[in-house]
């Protein structure tokens, strides 16, 4: 790990408008995100395709609402459910566009795992899709540096008529390092009575490896060697779990004040 990155604040980090919001301690994981472990690797008949992203939108839930497991393609799937009480889809909608200009921002996000955001562009608040976050985190025990490239929903095939008052915030998932992307992630909030709740849906490896900008050539070389580096798709489960689980506890009230 790079020497200017560390975790969680230290000396003048709190010192800022919304540094009472870091919170170092982070709750259990929910019932069914440890059910969901307790299961292992789920049948690939009960998990979403990346071409059937836009069944999202439906009504109802699907097989796999929590769960992980490897598609027939080669890539594996994750699949997280989040519940929050008290927040509105809008409200994720504005942190996607405010939390990634400044390291300490991200970090209220994970505690324990988040090191450094910013954007490539350099810019400050606003909005995110067609924007590109340089992140370091851990995904266990695994030090990260990756680039989340935001995207239209209808990138992915959720078109904008059938969103309603949901929210879906779609990404291209990378390396910082190197021109290689390894993946897709969508995260669809939906209004419930209580709140909302948040579908968040990955697809890593196999197919979804491929150069920036490459060609087939390019991705047939790198694809083997990047299945040996993508991330281990239970860490990745129990780190969404408890990053969108530990940021919905205080988002109405951090998105009243800045937002």
């Amino acid at each position: 790990m790079a020497a200017r990155t560390y975790l969680g604040y230290r000396g003048d980090d709190a010192r800022t408008p919304w540094g009472e919001f870091f919170e170092p301690q982070m709750a259990t994981l929910p019932g069914h995100v440890v059910d969901a472990l307790h299961h292992g690797p789920q049948a690939d008949q009960v998990l979403l395709g990346f071409d059937s992203a836009a069944e999202l939108l439906d009504d109802g839930y699907q097989q796999t609402e929590t769960g992980y497991g490897r598609l027939p393609n080669g890539a594996f799937q994750v699949s997280v459910r989040t519940d929050m009480p008290g927040v509105t889809p809008h409200m994720w909608d504005w942190w996607f566009g405010w939390h990634g200009s400044d390291t300490r921002r991200y970090k209220l996000w994970h505690p324990r795992a988040h090191a450094s955001a910013r954007w490539s562009d350099g810019g400050g608040d606003g909005h995110y899709a067609g924007r590109t976050s340089l992140i370091e985190e851990y995904l266990g025990s695994a030090y990260v540096k990756a680039a989340i490239r935001f995207v239209r929903p209808d990138t992915l095939g959720l078109p904008s008529d059938r969103l309603g008052e949901s929210v879906a915030v779609c990404a291209r998932i990378g390396s910082s390092e190197t021109p290689v992307d390894i993946g897709w992630f969508v995260h669809q909030i939906r209004p419930t009575p209580d709140g909302a709740e948040m579908r968040s849906r990955f697809w890593i490896g196999g197919p979804y490896v491929g150069v920036r900008h490459g060609n087939l050539f390019a991705n047939s070389m790198v694809r083997p060697v990047a299945a040996r580096q993508l991330p281990d798709p239970r860490d990745l489960l129990v780190h969404c779990a408890q990053e969108m689980n530990h940021l919905a506890a205080f988002l109405p009230d951090l998105h009243a004040r800045f937002g």
